[in-house]
């Protein structure tokens, strides 16, 4: 099968490379308007970038009619965010605050979430996540125009918290007890606790 992006629709082609690029890792972003109201929501469209300085990227995309999502008009209005990472145990709530409430209301008191203040930057971190990087903007990326259009935020992490029970003996994360969760297409979610792993090769070439 051959696709010309261009013959297909903005919804039918988010839908596809959904089901694609998998799995993707998910940035459960807080954040804060100018008055004051703080805002949670899950992007899958999330990565690390660089460690030096250590930074991360999450995409917001405009909604089906080409409005500005709540977090970024918050990022645009007090440019810092938490990413919260999505680990098994909190898989049902993160995907309660993906729904669409009113600007305004504050997705930790309504599904009864735990806001701890941050120490360098004024959006809280969530409590039930096991790790959360607060993270100031240093760029916002419009890509396109319109619905669907992407718009990727860049932040510097100022400060990284981790549960002492992620890690191991030797002080590494232990992927199984981080037990992050990753998004595919549609509803579909997968675990990472199905591990494999393969050593980096010593030399290139044969």
């Amino acid at each position: 099968m051959r696709i010309d992006p261009s013959a297909v629709s903005a919804r039918d082609m988010y839908q596809l490379l959904i089901s694609l690029v998998t799995p993707r890792p998910i940035a459960w972003v807080s954040s804060i308007s100018a008055d004051g109201v703080t805002n949670l929501a899950p992007f899958s469209f999330f990565n690390a970038v660089t460690a030096n300085p250590p930074t991360v990227l999450f995409s917001v995309a405009n909604t089906r009619d080409g409005r500005k999502k709540d977090t970024l008009l918050n990022v645009e209005a007090v440019p810092e965010f938490v990413v919260n990472l999505c680990s098994y145990d909190t898989r049902e709530v993160m995907n309660d605050t993906s729904a669409e409430l009113d600007y305004g209301v504050s997705e930790f008191n309504t599904f009864g979430l735990t806001p701890v203040p941050s120490e360098t930057i004024l959006p809280p971190r969530v409590a039930e996540s096991k790790v959360q990087l607060e993270c100031v903007v240093t760029q916002i990326v419009r890509v396109g125009e319109g619905s669907l259009a992407g718009n990727v935020v860049f932040g510097t992490v100022q400060r990284i918290h981790a549960n002492d029970d992620i890690f191991d003996s030797t002080g590494a994360v232990d992927p199984r007890k981080l037990d992050t969760i990753g998004r595919l297409g549609g509803s579909g979610y997968t675990r990472t606790t199905d591990l494999f792993f393969l050593p980096r090769p010593t030399r290139t070439g044969r």
